[in-house]
């Protein structure tokens, strides 16, 4: 596939990039080279390839996420300005 710079300037006026006509050149072969490389990717026959989520095994590095009862209502409401012994007591927003 061949981009053309008057695609790469048409893209670029899109995205409000002003772009000299050396970046234009440059980011058309750029984009041209790119897209050539995804071409030959997918002339590649990958019938018999299962995919894959990623290729690196994940491990999680986190806890279990798992309820349970670090503090007690008391505690929690001990640090508030105004409670009324079981909720902590706002402003009205109207």
């Amino acid at each position: 596939m061949k981009i053309s710079p008057e695609e790469v300037a048409k893209v670029a006026s899109l995205a409000r990039l002003d772009l000299s006509t050396e970046k234009i050149e440059l980011f058309a072969g750029q984009l041209d080279d790119i897209l050539n490389y995804m071409d030959k990717l997918g002339e590649l026959d990958t019938s018999d390839v299962e995919p894959l989520y990623s290729p690196v095994e994940h491990t999680t590095v986190l806890r279990a996420d798992e309820p349970r009862k670090d503090y007690s209502r008391e505690e929690v409401l001990s640090n508030a300005p105004e409670q009324d012994g079981a909720f902590f007591i706002v402003p009205r927003i109207v």
